[in-house]
């Protein structure tokens, strides 16, 4: 597709000043200027608002698609922004590429093109239904040669030389409280065994990777293919990582558990989400999980020597004192089984995703912002990362203490995922955090707060991954 759409891939982590940049190709290629922006929520979003409305009053005849996660979700809010012509909504690789075909062949047959959201001739955003999600086996092969791939190496816990990678799409479960559900509607599709094996030999043996994170959202769905990828990459010696669900897992077999360990699994992520059997029935998992699930997980990695990283969305609706009071216990009960456990929390943020949470949550007066503008404010993007403290469900106190405990919990459990904290400051720091976990008694933990300047330890979230 080089020859017939020619590109520039702009990494805005990469480069000094995009605009700079962005801005220098537009003179270069005049009205025909195309700025594609993948959107994620958060900072992705805080960057790419200001960059996409200054880039379209300096260049007012290009065209400006956005595509991702924010898009799909809130495409129109995006179109509500002058500077936004075009949506791709979903995993829009055929979307988008339609869409070229479109506009380089001053076409306007926009409504036959699924996936995409646009403005009609009356000037109102309107949305076709998603397409088709394309299989990644039938897609060409990631053109590694786009991209500086050597500045994306990085050093995690893992290995010195960590890269990601993407080896499937979606997720076969229906979670309401995830936004992944609205850009799959529970299909997974994935690479096979032997294509991911084949990219980490080519990692390892072209830019000495000895790590890799898999951003999947869902892994490890197929035992089969986890088993075959281990085999495949058991000769590399290279740790990896990557995110699975804990009721799946539950039923592998012990052989393919030895085989990931062999392999170099490190440690996986699982949606632990409550430790209230009541709020899991809400979330609709699919799977049916139960607490205890989580707490034989923690057994079982703790048997196979690899990680177990559990993440919980609290303060859930309708009863979000309970939920939080459930939980942290759980969390303990986790701690207590397998200290090795990692343990990340988030305040629960609703998705636009029918079902009991979203619909408890907007009877408490939940809305979302109907401009961009508003979405980049300082208490939405908290929002969009799970930290922010205006839910309406969730008041201060109720904040405060999941700081406190956090706070508690990760000085008498400090991730293991922090390569800068040796085994004194590990050991200093469970010693004065001591008493505030075992007695419960987390309110104002001034000492903590004081050593956490001192010290700089890290949530899980944030050392790595």
């Amino acid at each position: 597709m080089e020859g017939k759409f020619p590109y520039t891939i702009v990494d805005a982590n990469l480069v000094a000043d995009p605009l700079v940049e962005l801005s220098a190709l537009a003179e270069q290629h005049g009205d025909e200027t195309i700025f594609a922006f993948t959107v994620m929520p958060g900072p992705q979003l805080e960057m790419s608002v200001p960059l996409a409305k200054e880039l379209k009053r300096r260049h007012p005849q290009s065209t400006m698609i956005w595509g991702g996660y924010f898009p799909t979700q809130h495409w129109d809010v995006c179109l509500a922004a002058d500077y936004v012509d075009y949506v791709c909504r979903g995993h829009a690789e055929m979307v988008f590429l339609s869409l070229l075909g479109e506009l380089t062949n001053g076409g306007n047959n926009f409504e036959t093109i699924p996936g995409l959201a646009f403005r009609n001739a009356q000037g109102e955003a309107v949305s076709n239904l998603l397409a088709p999600i394309p299989h990644p086996d039938k897609l060409p092969h990631f053109n590694f040669n786009k991209l500086p791939l050597d500045r994306y190496v990085r050093k995690t816990f893992m290995g010195e030389r960590t890269l990601g990678y993407h080896s499937s799409y979606g997720c076969p479960f229906f979670c309401n409280f995830c936004a992944v559900v609205n850009m799959v509607g529970g299909r997974w599709l994935p690479q096979s065994a032997e294509t991911v094996a084949n990219v980490a030999r080519f990692y390892h043996e072209e830019h000495g990777v000895n790590a890799i994170e898999f951003y999947d959202n869902n892994f490890f769905v197929h035992e089969k293919r986890v088993a075959e990828f281990s085999e495949r990459i058991m000769d590399l010696g290279i740790a990896w990582w990557g995110e699975g669900r804990i009721d799946t897992m539950l039923k592998y077999k012990p052989e393919t558990w030895e085989m990931m360990r062999d392999a170099g699994l490190k440690m996986v992520f699982m949606g632990a989400e409550s430790g209230s059997a009541e709020t899991l029935a809400r979330m609709d998992k699919g799977g049916k999980l139960v607490p205890e699930m989580t707490l034989e997980m923690a057994r079982i990695m703790a048997h196979y020597d690899i990680v177990p990283e559990f993440s919980f969305v609290m303060g859930n609706p309708p009863e979000p004192e309970k939920d939080v009071s459930d939980t942290i216990e759980f969390i303990k009960q986790c701690k207590t089984i397998n200290p090795a456990t990692e343990v990340i929390m988030y305040l629960y943020t609703p998705v636009p995703l029918e079902g009991d949470l979203y619909d408890q949550a907007k009877d408490s007066g939940f809305a979302f912002p109907e401009t961009l503008e508003a979405w980049i404010s300082p208490e939405w993007l908290a929002f969009t990362q799970r930290r922010s403290g205006g839910m309406p469900w969730v008041g201060y106190p109720l904040q405060q203490r999941l700081h406190d405990f956090e706070r508690v919990l990760n000085a008498y459990h400090p991730t293991s995922t922090d390569q800068k904290l040796t085994g004194n400051w590990r050991r200093l720091l469970k010693a004065v955090s001591g008493w505030r976990y075992h007695s419960g008694f987390y309110r104002f933990p001034l000492e903590l707060r004081a050593l956490h300047k001192l010290v700089a330890y890290q949530r899980p979230e944030t050392s790595g991954f």
